[in-house]
């Protein structure tokens, strides 16, 4: 079958375009932003990828056209299925009913920190022989693809809240049908499509009503917005984690600040000792969870820890893409004032006092309404100096952001200019954090290039 996928580069609908390829389709696809890594993983993964969404990418006409959620009317690509008849569907839909039906679906859902713990479970499961499945809205070193069929009945996906399509309004996750599900956390996000917390909180209990009475719910302590989705109504176990003394079921002892080492204990009792290279109080949240879901599924906690001690991290997740004279550059997918904060907090508990400089650019939808305008300022207090970019058609101004900012801020109108900047005050084991979730005009690479010495330049050449 030809499956031709509108908006093929998000990071959901390249990893379902992964699985089409591997169940034997041909695939093809278009979409207006094409970069790395997703364009380059379907590219090496032979999926043709087209610029644009002119009608002429359906001729010939295929045999079925998977519609993005970023899809609208007006685009004429879509008019173009509607007028001609095509056939069409949904990534989610098309995913349950040609991938999900008999699998033991893993989700792992909350505002942050959904593909870095999808990534853990995945790995964890993959350790200990289990072969699953997965998709994952991004490209994980220890797998170097973003999504499987898998040779077992265990199948891991990222699972967002974000609507399903400009036909179906409902949340992608209810599609999924989980058998063991993870509620990392909840913060009001996705200020396009819910108008408050309560809007989303009702999607939230949608999936968690179809989460079976044999499955399993696991659930960290200290999140609020959570609690009152299961007080909504709950028919299936509910398993907690915390970190430190809160009275949860699966708990993590610290044994260092920065979160790259930990006891895990189970009611108390201590399971093994975590020594990775992931920093900060969400990472060790994110491991507990993944803990506790693999428990569900069969494995023990040694072997999981083993597997965390393995842990390759997700690309663009405090990836270290560069290091130049002892400068280390990171890409960073964190778009909420939340994970700003703490992917910070995390650095900052590693490098001491150690220069940190941040470079954000606010281009989610819920930043570019800017919903969340209050609270940047101090999402950055961990960092020692901040350069905002202020992207084309951002619909208020940052310049409030930069005079309320803890730390001295810039804001600047040009990434050649940022790059400038950052290269000239830059100075040996400084780290710089450049965050956003869009391609950042390359700016990670170009700056990269920019610390660069005359002389190692010449020498590469």
């Amino acid at each position: 079958m030809h499956i031709h996928i509108l908006g093929i580069c998000g990071t959901f609908m390249g990893s379902l375009a992964v699985l089409a390829k591997q169940l034997g389709h041909h695939v093809t696809g278009s979409d207006a932003n094409v970069y790395p890594p997703m364009s380059t993983q379907l590219e090496a993964q032979g999926i043709e990828l087209m610029e644009g969404y002119d009608a002429s990418h359906l001729q010939p006409e295929p045999d079925l056209v998977v519609v993005g959620n970023a899809m609208t009317r007006g685009n004429p690509a879509v008019e173009y299925v509607l007028d001609k008849g095509l056939k069409y569907t949904s990534g989610p839909q098309w995913l349950s009913e040609h991938l999900l039906q008999e699998k033991w679906v893993l989700a792992v859902s909350g505002t942050h920190g959904k593909t870095t713990t999808a990534t853990i479970l995945a790995w964890i499961l993959e350790y200990a022989d289990m072969k699953p499945g997965f998709l994952i809205g991004g490209v994980p070193h220890n797998f170097d693809v973003s999504a499987r069929v898998g040779d077992s009945i265990f199948f891991v996906i990222e699972a967002d809240e974000y609507d399903t399509a400009f036909f179906d309004k409902r949340s992608k996750f209810v599609h999924y049908r989980p058998r063991t599900l993870i509620l990392n956390n909840l913060e009001f996000d996705h200020a396009d499509i819910f108008p408050d917390l309560a809007a989303i909180q009702r999607q939230f209990h949608h999936l968690v009503r179809i989460v079976p009475q044999n499955g399993q719910i696991v659930l960290p302590q200290g999140q609020p917005a959570l609690d009152e989705v299961i007080e909504m109504g709950c028919w299936t176990p509910v398993v907690s984690t915390g970190i430190g003394e809160q009275q949860a079921e699966w708990q993590a002892r610290l044994l260092g600040e920065d979160g790259t080492h930990f006891e895990v204990l189970h009611n108390g009792e201590v399971q093994g000792t975590v020594e990775w290279t992931m920093t900060g109080m969400h990472s060790v949240n994110n491991a507990l969870v993944a803990i506790t879901a693999a428990r569900n599924v069969g494995v023990q906690p040694h072997d999981a820890i083993a597997a965390l001690n393995q842990f390759g991290g997700v690309k663009r997740r405090m990836e270290l893409v560069g290091d130049v004279a002892d400068v280390k550059v990171y890409d960073d997918f964190a778009h909420h004032p939340t994970a700003i904060e703490t992917t910070l907090e995390g650095l900052r508990a590693q490098v001491g006092e150690a220069p940190v400089i941040a470079i954000i650019e606010p281009r989610s939808n819920t930043m570019r309404m800017g919903v969340h305008q209050q609270h940047l300022a101090q999402s950055v207090k961990q960092a020692d100096q901040v350069f905002w970019y202020q992207p084309p058609g951002l619909d208020w101004d940052l310049d409030q952001v930069v005079a309320d900012s803890p730390v001295p801020a810039n804001l600047l109108r040009s990434t050649e200019e940022i790059i400038q900047q950052v290269a000239a005050q830059a100075q040996p084991g400084s780290h710089i954090v450049v965050m956003s979730n869009g391609g950042f005009e390359g700016i990670h690479g170009r700056l990269v290039e920019a610390l660069k010495s005359p002389a190692e330049t010449e020498s590469e050449s």
